[in-house]
């Protein structure tokens, strides 16, 4: 038996960043471009959100001011930006990328992942929406336009957004370059604004003080319930740690000062104009509407509020494009941990960790146009945008703690760490509890639905993996081999390719053999069983060559990282042209007439799918797991295609999954009594 090891990068599969801490100008607008469009565009909605229904008074706008600079401090700045970015995985962040450096620790941390992925997915339905929507309905700033009505912003965001998907098919490969200069100047743009009014009430500098927030929150009536509100200023933090590996985390670092000086300027300003020229008012939807107050607008000049709107809305674009970008990827690395049913995923550029999933691209454009169609106005969603994101950020926070102790993190730190911010999250969560019944049942119900598939994925492969008969395949191998040779067998193909879940060489699944030998017997020159294994390393791509008989029964094995794109037939191809070219393998035809000639054999793959047989007795949960599996299963990509396999040279043969015979049946043979006669 002879073992070869080998490793190959194409340029399907890109190079992992050896530079991640490398700080270069065109990292930092890359940055600027990608990575802070969510958080970037929070100061258009969240001081809207904090005074609406209430009366604008120091305490007010003081407390909820310090409030939003310490959550972005101890939130965005030191959990996100300075601890969690350095549990990158080659490069890559995202909970799934920290879940995979952590998940050999304890099964259990599984569901946190699950969790916190299915809250993300949510997440990213309802932040175009909210987004896009706060920036259009800047148009009623516009004297000439302060009579629009609700109706056309719903159409005009509509119309943004079907726009904005279906421009998703061809990557932000050329765009994505204009990403970083707009956000630039987005960015100076609210710093400006709000700089332009850091002077009308002095006061409010007091915020930097923590003690108001904390004298906020204690002697503030409803303060509580407001920080629902004030969670709003870091609901990007979790889509900044996703996206580490577009932009790498020196830059992140650097960029992240320019950036979160621009956001505290700007929410300093509205909270200044605020107790200059709205103190003592209570800010009713009648009085918007009459005043056509909008903490953020307010802070333009009116000869500028078109443009503002327009940069406003390009940021807000930006800022859904982030969020869609991780979503995919968040798609694509839970499909290939095997958490998610297999679905299309292309390549549109050659940038660097992008991916289009169509499927989810459909169902998040449904998702977000329910979204403005049921909510309308952007007051309305904020009800319920916030719920989700704090889950994962729990997630996120006992992961991390994970890893600080594979780390071997002095204990006093990492339970310090989990004091400080499980404190702050489950303080927020409560907040944001209230929520629920306002519409935060929504995003609720949208992670529920995304985690139930993620849990059922995941379930019904632990029930399948229990029943699976494993053999010694070397009591196998005579008779493999004598099938070989056996000419009074019609030959079924010159070299027969068998997908194998085993880990070991020397075992393989009892129902391939029976489909070698017993369903229909299939001789052929040469077997190949291929095992595809998905391992931590994001961008792995090796394989392992066994030959169990030299030139007769052969095993290949990858190792590929969960972001590689698993095409089985190209990357097995790019195989045996190493082994024809090393002498290690024989692929000429073995039909005498095409031999001759040196014409290559031809390739036959055998793909097993399994059916739940009504021949089982399965407990009732899992027998509902292994339905609802099936339907997801038939919904999703097969596995020809999800292999990226030639369906021309792929026969597909159904087997029952037996997990449990039936009891043996009581059943007796009677005779007619004329039977005799």
């Amino acid at each position: 038996m002879k073992l070869f090891t080998y490793t190959f990068v194409s340029a399907q599969f890109p190079v992992v960043n050896k530079s991640i801490d490398k700080v270069s100008a065109a990292g930092l607008l890359l940055a600027l471009g990608i990575i802070y469009g969510d958080i970037g565009t929070s100061p258009l909605y969240v001081f809207n959100s904090i005074v609406n229904g209430r009366t604008v008074t120091e305490s007010l706008v003081i407390g909820s001011l310090s409030c939003i600079i310490w959550t972005i401090t101890f939130q965005t700045t030191l959990k996100y930006v300075l601890l969690i970015s350095r549990a990158d995985n080659k490069g890559e962040g995202g909970i799934f990328a920290l879940y995979a450096l952590v998940r050999r620790r304890r099964k259990w941390l599984l569901m946190p992942a699950i969790i916190g992925g299915a809250a993300l997915l949510a997440d990213g339905i309802i932040t175009p929406p909210i987004s896009i929507t706060s920036a259009v309905e800047g148009l009623k700033n516009i004297p000439v336009m302060h009579s629009i009505s609700t109706d056309t912003i719903v159409i005009i965001v509509l119309a943004i957004l079907v726009i904005f998907f279906f421009l998703q098919q061809f990557g932000t490969g050329s765009i994505g370059k204009m990403f970083g200069p707009i956000m630039f100047v987005w960015f100076t743009m609210i710093a400006i604004l709000g700089g332009m009014h850091l002077l009308d009430n002095f006061s409010i500098f007091k915020a930097f003080n923590p003690w108001y927030a904390i004298n906020f929150l204690i002697n503030y009536k409803g303060a509580f319930i407001l920080l629902g509100a004030v969670f709003l200023c870091t609901t990007g933090a979790e889509a900044l740690y996703s996206d580490l590996g577009h932009s790498g985390r020196g830059n992140l670092h650097v960029s992240w000062i320019y950036v979160k000086a621009c956001l505290l300027i700007n929410y300093l300003g509205q909270g200044s104009y605020l107790l200059a020229n709205r103190e003592g008012l209570t800010v009713t939807s009648a009085l918007k509407a009459q005043l056509h107050l909008n903490t953020f607008y307010d802070l333009m000049p009116s000869w500028f509020v078109i443009i503002g709107v327009i940069i406003a809305t390009s940021a807000a674009i930006i800022a859904s494009q982030a969020m869609i970008a991780s979503s995919f990827t968040l798609i694509g690395e839970a499909i290939r941990l095997n958490l998610w049913p297999k679905l299309r995923v292309k390549y549109p550029s050659e940038e660097r960790g992008q991916l289009f999933v169509p499927a989810m691209n459909v169902l998040m454009l449904v998702g977000c146009a329910f979204i403005i169609i049921y909510f309308r106005q952007s007051s309305k969603m904020e009800a319920a945008y916030g719920l989700a994101i704090i889950i994962t950020m729990i997630a996120t926070t006992i992961l991390f703690a994970n890893y600080m102790v594979l780390h071997r993190i002095k204990p006093v730190w990492i339970y310090m760490f989990l004091a400080i911010y499980l404190t702050i999250e489950l303080t927020f969560l409560a907040a944001l509890s209230h929520k629920f019944l306002d519409g935060g049942y929504i995003t609720t119900l949208l992670a529920a639905i995304n985690f139930s598939v993620m849990y059922i994925w995941y379930r019904s492969r632990k029930i399948k993996n229990r029943y699976v008969e494993y053999v010694r395949l070397d009591h196998y191998i005579p008779m493999i081999q004598e099938l070989s040779n056996d000419r009074s067998i019609t030959k079924y193909a010159t070299h027969l390719v068998y997908l194998t879940a085993s880990y070991t060489p020397k075992e393989i699944e009892h129902k391939i053999v029976y489909s070698i030998l017993n369903k229909k017997p299939k001789r052929a020159d040469i077997y190949w069983f291929v095992h595809v294994e998905t391992v931590d390393n994001p961008y792995t791509c090796e394989y392992i060559v066994d030959h169990i008989i030299p030139n007769d029964i052969i095993r290949i094995d990858f190792r590929l990282g969960f972001r590689v794109q698993q095409k089985i037939g190209l990357m097995l191809r790019k195989v045996i042209q190493d082994l024809v070219s090393n002498n290690e393998v024989n692929i000429t035809s073995r039909y005498e007439s095409l031999g001759r000639n040196n014409v290559v054999g031809d390739f036959q793959f055998i793909i097993l799918e399994k059916y739940l047989s009504q021949d089982n007795e399965l407990p009732f949960f899992e027998k509902i797991i292994m339905q609802l599996h099936f339907w997801l299963k038939g919904a999703s990509l097969n596995d020809e295609r999800g292999f990226g396999l030639d369906p021309s040279f792929v026969t597909v043969e159904k087997f029952p999954m037996m997990v449990s015979q039936i009891h043996q049946i009581s059943l007796h043979r009677v005779f007619d009594e004329f039977s005799s006669e």
